[in-house]
């Protein structure tokens, strides 16, 4: 069993870390907000027994001085837990491309690795400084995380960003940098790590959203094969989570019966229909990538839902008579209960082939016991 800490475990890269570092085998999370750095007591609690620590807690936005001493201070109070524990875990960092500039922000990420990497060398720890081009990913806050977070809330609720469409940005999905950072723990690798991203303009990055926006009113999902226009299209439609929900669907009826449109996508995928017995329940797992489709066509049925970092449980009661379909975001784990007297039919819908070797399906109950 290897024991990961993770400081700054509410944020975007921490958030998505923490989902994926929870689906892993022989795997413990211990999630650190900005209550572990209360005390030295309780940083000290929160490094104790760890294998690795990701630091991922700092300060982006705000005046450039307090940026400056806020993000090389957390290291140094993690330096100070450490030492008081005599733990050597290995430390990752999550240093950015801005320390290439002279910003206050890219500043302190230069000084913060410097404090960190002079303790792994006095201590013999092995130390991995990760540069990191810009993240996104769903649950970005807008105008704080990134251009993608403010440009997918901007679209998602019909506005229209003034851009300078030119300027070229470098960004990755914040779970391709979770799967980085495990495959990093679990090799040992140390040093320097450069990780690359998609580079496109902003007009191209905006074009492709306000693309998603059109097809998905129009209940198409888009083109999503590329692995960065699947990020993309999943972070944009997280803005769309929970009110959107359920879509209702065009019943056409006639004396011959009844028709709906069920999906429309390039993507092929994959589709099957079940049937659940009364009280049964299906799921309890969730998805670090997939687009999945529940749409229940015959029966009553419960779909609830709930982010795996998060208490809340979200409830959605739906009837085959009047068909509607609800899109699974990612990182809730999910379930179907039958709640109706007679025999629930379901059809569901995911963007890709199953595939055994990487099913990116993680066993969580929605409402643990």
């Amino acid at each position: 069993m290897k024991r990961i800490g993770i400081t700054g475990a509410r944020g975007l890269l921490g958030t998505h870390l923490h989902a994926y570092l929870k689906g892993q085998p022989d795997t413990e999370v211990v999630a650190g907000g900005r209550e572990v750095f209360g005390t030295a007591e309780t940083l000290q609690t929160f490094v104790r027994g760890c294998d690795a620590i990701i630091h991922l807690a700092g300060m982006n936005r705000g005046e450039d001085a307090d940026i400056a001493s806020t993000n090389v201070l957390l290291c140094e109070q993690l330096i100070a837990a450490l030492t008081a524990e005599r733990a050597r875990p290995h430390l990752l960092f999550s240093s950015s491309t801005h320390i290439e500039r002279d910003s206050a922000y890219g500043v302190s990420k230069r000084h913060a690795t410097s404090v960190l990497r002079a303790w792994a060398e006095r201590t013999g720890a092995p130390f991995t400084n990760l540069i990191l081009p810009g993240v996104f990913g769903e649950g970005g806050k807008p105008f704080y995380n990134s251009v993608v977070s403010t440009f997918c809330f901007q679209v998602a609720n019909g506005e229209s960003p003034s851009v300078n469409a030119d300027a070229v940005v470098e960004q990755i999905h914040a779970q391709e940098v979770a799967r980085q950072l495990h495959h990093l723990i679990l090799e040992g690798t140390t040093g320097d790590v450069r990780v690359t991203g998609e580079q496109l303009t902003v007009g191209d990055l905006l074009a492709r959203l306000q693309q998603f926006h059109s097809l998905y009113a129009a209940h198409i999902i888009p083109d999503v094969r590329q692995d960065f226009d699947r990020d993309l299209f999943n972070t944009y439609r997280s803005y769309l989570y929970p009110q959107r929900y359920p879509v209702a669907l065009t019943l056409h009826t006639d004396a011959r019966g009844s028709l709906f449109e069920a999906i429309k996508s390039p993507n092929g995928g994959q589709a099957f229909l079940s049937t659940t017995h009364p009280g049964i329940t299906r799921g309890n797992h969730y998805h670090t990538r997939k687009i999945e489709r529940f749409l229940v066509t015959g029966g009553e049925a419960e779909i609830k839902l709930r982010h795996v970092t998060r208490a809340e449980v979200q409830t959605f009661r739906v009837r085959g008579d009047t068909p509607v379909y609800i899109d699974i975001p990612t990182l809730h784990t999910h379930n179907i209960t039958n709640v109706g007297s007679g025999v629930l039919t379901t059809l569901f819908w995911t963007h890709e082939l199953f595939d055994p070797q990487h099913p990116d399906t993680y066993p969580e109950l929605v409402e643990p016991a």
